[in-house]
């Protein structure tokens, strides 16, 4: 099962559990309280996610690795194709 099908299965199951308690679609009587809390967890749901997204990128971000191995590592081979072209007759 991929990602997006994980993902789709979860939000269909919170959106129909959601659904049931705000709407009593199963004839449950469900106290007014739980149906007061339950008509804006979708937005709090969704305040939620951006807010996990945001510190995960901001996480990501302040620990990325520089690569200064790779980095001269390329610079070399700039170098040398640049000789490799000029060898050949191109001039830069």
């Amino acid at each position: 099962m991929t990602k997006l099908v994980e993902w789709l299965v979860g939000v269909t199951a919170v959106l129909v559990a959601w659904a049931m308690v705000s709407f009593d679609l199963l004839g449950l009587s469900v106290p007014e309280p739980y149906r007061d809390v339950a008509w804006p967890m979708p937005l709090y749901l969704l305040v939620s996610f951006g807010c996990y997204s945001l510190a995960t990128v901001g996480y990501r971000v302040a620990t990325f690795n520089d690569c200064e191995e790779a980095a001269r590592e390329l610079q070399e081979q700039i170098k040398e194709a640049k000789e490799d072209l000029r060898k050949k007759g191109l001039k830069m």
